[in-house]
């Protein structure tokens, strides 16, 4: 068998045995074979990616020290336990009491006065679903995997648009469903929105630094927040 085709063949069977649809894994030290069927751009998504999903771990861990009423709809023991389930379990994204929901479709659950699930949950996996479709469902990339800038580019308003309604929706009553930053009294705490920052950023970056590699163009869209809606991922 030629070497090229060999080659191909060793690194289709790598990248589908690497194929994955939960958080990626922290970067390990050393030397791996696999290695050698990544391209520099590969390198690249897979260390933003791993940034993506740490800042939202922390998020995670932020609202449910925020909104504790929330950690015992899921009816777990502790903060730790929470995280656990949302970034090192191999649930592909899926939840039962998501109702089958991802992306974007679960983040609106959220924000549903009827939902009485966790809203946490709700949220945090639609987000962490949404930007895991856009990097193809994959949690580690290869030379024969092709990601799509413009996916990147909607994740990232799909984020803006997401934290604009974590920050501004609210129940019939008037409370907001999640408690995130606080912007006045005594204290402000606009650490959520530091944290939100860092993901629009790093989704924003690997966008532009695909499209530019790829000689593609990203078609830009500009909404008013208040009035926005979540841009197709798929």
């Amino acid at each position: 068998m030629p070497t090229r085709p060999l080659l191909l063949l060793c690194v289709t069977l790598i990248a589908a045995c690497a194929a994955g649809n939960t958080t990626p894994p922290r970067s390990g030290g050393g030397f791996h074979p696999a290695q050698l069927a990544k391209s520099d751009i590969d390198r690249v998504a897979e260390a933003h990616q791993r940034e993506i999903f740490i800042d939202l771990r922390v998020l995670t861990e932020k609202l449910y020290r925020r909104n504790p009423r929330e950690l015992k709809k899921s009816g777990l023991p502790s903060v730790e336990a929470g995280l656990v389930r949302i970034f090192e379990g191999r649930h592909e994204w899926k939840f039962p009491e998501l109702q089958g929901k991802r992306g974007t479709d679960a983040i609106h659950l959220a924000f549903r006065d009827d939902y009485t699930g966790d809203r946490v949950l709700a949220f945090v996996a639609g987000l962490g679903s949404m930007m895991q479709i856009a990097f193809n469902d994959k949690t580690e990339f290869f030379v024969i995997d092709d990601l799509d800038p413009q996916r990147l580019y909607n994740a990232a308003r799909n984020v803006e648009i997401a934290v604009w309604k974590l920050s501004n929706a609210r129940m019939v009553p008037g409370d907001l469903y999640l408690l995130s930053n606080e912007p006045a009294g005594p204290v402000r705490n606009l650490s959520f929105e530091r944290e939100f920052g860092k993901i629009i950023g790093s989704l924003d970056i690997l966008s532009k630094i695909i499209a530019d590699k790829e000689n593609r163009t990203i078609v830009k869209v500009i909404q008013t927040l208040a009035s926005a809606v979540f841009l197709p991922i798929k």
